[in-house]
């Protein structure tokens, strides 16, 4: 490559960062901007307040809050092993042709629209929850988490969807970090006569665990901004409980569901503070998940 066109290729990859990073920035300054009438009002109300009532022109985020960050990190503390086991299960346990097969259907399933899947959650999988789990629930109703009824519409019916779209995205990642895992090292254990068990857990996982963070950071920001689905099925309750029976809200469901009707200027500074509330826990995560990242990788 000749020296213009070394230049040339530097300066092309430089602009695409700078513009990542003021893409960022402008985003943040529209959402602050746009949300100054609400913060302005309400102060830290806004952020902590519990009341979301328009026709009075109340507004408080914090059941919002509650019921994003509840959905999204139980849905990926049962994604995150499941994802492992069947990462696991297709690179070391599974006959080759059965293996092509199921990582098949598992990208057809991160493939498949939100809508689609919200669609399956009404119809089938909140009939589920409300005639047949809530049953075997019942005899847990001593812990907070199941207390009460639900008509399938609740926080447990979104933490299953949400759990549904994001297991195959990282199970695809996972799947594709054990594969790349050494043979020689693998082997290597094999012959000082470990077991399969003790390759995966000395080795595989070990190898794999920087990668095994990343996917994790990724579905955890994908069940944070999740919005089609999870408005179908989590009853749209702004409120703060316990009890995953219940109905609740997130960020990006009330954003969805009434920004169209708001006419208000000050309704619409709050529904767009909503956003920007969103905005700031996504960037906090990968922020963290970075400063993770980093140090595992030392």
């Amino acid at each position: 490559m000749s020296p213009m066109m070394e230049r040339i290729f530097k300066y092309i990859t430089l602009f695409s960062g700078i513009s990542v990073m003021i893409l960022v920035l402008v985003i943040f300054y529209e959402l602050i901007s746009n949300a100054f009438i609400a913060l302005d009002t309400f102060e830290i109300d806004f952020f902590v307040g519990l009341d979301w009532n328009p026709i009075e022109k109340t507004f408080g985020a914090l059941p919002f809050i509650y019921g994003t960050l509840l959905t999204a990190t139980l849905s990926i503390m049962i994604a995150f092993p499941l994802s492992i086991g069947i990462a696991i299960f297709l690179t070391e346990i599974a006959p080759h042709s059965l293996r092509e097969f199921l990582a098949a259907i598992i990208e057809l399933i991160a493939a498949i629209p939100s809508v689609i899947i919200g669609l399956w959650g009404i119809f089938v999988l909140a009939p589920f929850v409300r005639d047949y789990l809530q049953r075997i629930l019942k005899n847990l109703s001593s812990i907070p988490f199941f207390t009460g009824r639900t008509f399938g519409l609740c926080y447990l019916t979104a933490i299953l969807i949400l759990t549904l779209m994001i297991t195959p995205i990282m199970t695809s990642i996972f799947r594709e970090a054990f594969r790349n895992v050494p043979t020689d090292l693998k082997e290597a254990l094999y012959t000082l006569g470990a077991t399969r068990y003790e390759v995966i857990r000395y080795v595989s996982i070990p190898y794999t665990k920087t990668t095994l963070a990343a996917g994790l950071i990724l579905a955890y920001g994908r069940a944070l901004g999740e919005t089609l689905a999870v408005t179908m099925v989590i009853g749209n309750k702004p409120a703060i409980t316990l009890s995953l029976l219940s109905p609740g809200y997130t960020l990006a469901a009330v954003i969805a569901n009434e920004f169209l009707e708001a006419t208000d200027k000050l309704y619409v500074s709050s529904l767009i503070g909503l956003g920007l509330i969103l905005f700031l826990i996504s960037f906090i995560v990968n922020l963290i998940g970075t400063i993770i990242l980093r140090r595992m990788s030392r």
